[in-house]
């Protein structure tokens, strides 16, 4: 779709403000996954929101609930979009947001078109890094994230390890970067009391002892390095040959190698690799154990489904992972890419499954406690209202004074 069959040619008089949303590309990920549990828990009637990717717009946007909702397909291609400014000016001009919110370094460079076309507000969220930049010190994205720095009016960092590369690194005033965490939705993510059949897996003896992890495989995720740990854990304990077996679902570049990892190490037929699924509550409630092996994370959506759904947790300790993970409580952190590290914890989980069932019964409540939908969601609402009261009065931009935008 493009944008001239998205938005039609009537706008339909509506007093409720406008919040559009701009990533990179509206498809599965994390941080799409926010915005749809945003956009399907927030009142109706506090806000009307759209849906701007600078490529493409999948049908992922059926994971959207709400009748209302725009969605408008830019089709940019590699590079930076600046010549298809006028393209995204006519967009806003059309839409007449209230508030322009732009997630992650990909979708930055749209605040200017967004402030060109008169969007009083906008805000910038910081969701993760890129496997180009996994420790924040890439001069270049620094240097980037300055440049546009006069034209975003605030900045929301989902973990504080990005709150402080803001504050720190980029040098955004403390009093303009608010840190609001992921929420999850525990309804649709809760636990069982025994472990599911998962639709299509080999694996579902009760004997069986299932480790696994779901996400995009990308080398960011890095599931290769579990693939290693799971071969690993093996050779550490082969009595667990007979019930540990491996899950890893999502699809991508990785997935060839973590399946010849696999064959060459006579473990294949002990792995499962379905591909991307559509019915990830139910995958979890057929895990024993949760990993993500990441190279980098903001706040982990896959985590807080995994501790919603019972699981005790292994995630290496980057980004925002030790913000979720309560070593030692509700699971445990290892250091990157270490598999010998990563094997030890599995095996340690395996051969005590009681402590397992223990760990991720603390992660569910602390998940229900610490990390709700409705907190989330609460939380954008507030800023929202506060940013778009506050700019009837006293219109500023983070750190900068405003430039003045065409009307």
């Amino acid at each position: 779709m493009n944008a001239r069959e998205t938005l039609g040619e009537e706008r339909i008089s509506d007093s409720r403000p406008l919040v559009v949303h701009v990533m990179y590309r509206f498809d599965v990920g994390g941080l799409e996954n926010g915005i749809v549990n945003l956009i399907n828990h927030m009142p109706r009637d506090a806000y009307r929101h759209a849906i701007v990717s600078l490529t493409d717009v999948t049908d992922f946007r059926q994971r959207i609930r709400r009748d209302d909702v725009q969605f408008v397909a830019l089709e940019k291609p590699p590079g930076h979009a600046l010549w298809i400014y006028p393209k995204i000016y006519r967009v806003f001009r059309q839409l007449r947001p209230a508030i322009v919110h732009t997630r992650n370094l990909g979708a930055l460079e749209v605040v200017v078109p967004a402030w060109a076309a008169g969007a009083a507000i906008r805000i910038h969220g910081e969701h993760g890094r890129d496997v180009s930049d996994m420790d924040g010190t890439n001069r270049k994205y620094q240097w980037i994230r300055r440049l546009y720095r006069p034209f975003v009016t605030y900045y929301i960092a989902l973990s504080r390890n990005l709150a402080h590369y803001l504050t720190h690194t980029i040098g955004i005033r403390q009093d303009c970067v608010e840190h609001i965490y992921n929420g999850v939705d525990t309804v649709r993510f809760q636990p069982s009391d025994t472990r599911q059949p998962i639709a299509g897996c080999p694996f579902n003896d009760q004997n069986h002892w299932l480790v696994g992890t779901v996400g995009r495989m990308q080398p960011i995720k890095d599931q290769p390095t579990l693939v290693r740990a799971f071969i690993r854990a093996l050779e550490i304990a082969p009595e667990l040959k007979a019930s540990l077996r491996l899950v890893l679902v999502g699809d991508g570049p990785l997935k060839a190698q973590c399946e010849t990892l696999l064959t060459e190490a006579g473990c294949r037929e002990i792995a499962w690799l379905p591909g991307e699924r559509g019915d990830v509550p139910d995958v979890l409630r057929g895990l024993d154990c949760f990993v993500l092996p990441s190279l980098s994370e903001g706040i982990s959506n896959a985590i807080l489904e995994a501790m919603a759904s019972g699981l005790p947790v292994i995630a290496t300790d980057v980004g925002g992972n030790g913000e979720l993970v309560v070593a030692g409580e509700t699971g445990e952190l290892v250091p990157v890419s270490d598999v010998d590290a990563m094997a030890q914890t599995i095996v340690a989980y395996a051969r005590d499954r009681g402590r397992a069932k223990r760990a991720g019964r603390a992660g569910r409540e602390l998940a229900e406690r610490r990390f709700s939908l409705t907190a989330m969601v609460q939380s954008y609402q507030s800023l929202y209202d506060r940013l778009l009261g506050s700019h009837r009065t006293e219109p500023g931009f983070a750190g900068e004074r405003a430039p003045t935008a065409r009307s």
